[in-house]
């Protein structure tokens, strides 16, 4: 079995999850007031999604920033794509343009 290196971990959990967060702490226990937010808005609008606890993959909390060139928590993904992190989140649902995205994210 071939060992995944942490970036190429990562690209495969966004290529793999339609709609992917990663945040600190767990959907059912936040650890941080912005990851819940957007946990909250996500569960809100009934969208599935895959989370990565950042606080235990040490090595991907490290990583990803550089792959996503965002360099803060929570980060959303969807259909791939980098969309942002809270305060990007909350302004897309308030236009009115997070709810489509997440209704167009297809498992691959």
């Amino acid at each position: 079995m071939q060992v995944l290196d942490t970036a190429a971990k990562i690209r495969k959990q966004i290529a793999d999850n339609p709609v992917i967060l990663y945040m600190k702490g767990t959907p059912d226990a936040p650890e941080c007031g912005f990851s819940g937010q957007v946990v909250a808005l996500l569960k809100g609008l009934g969208t599935p999604f895959a989370f990565v606890n950042v606080l235990a993959a040490p090595h991907i909390r490290e990583k990803l920033p550089q792959i996503s060139q965002w360099p803060t928590y929570p980060q959303l993904f969807v259909n791939g794509e980098l969309v942002g992190g809270c305060d990007i989140v909350l302004g897309m649902h308030a236009e009115g343009t997070l709810k489509p995205l997440l209704e167009s994210a297809q498992p691959r």
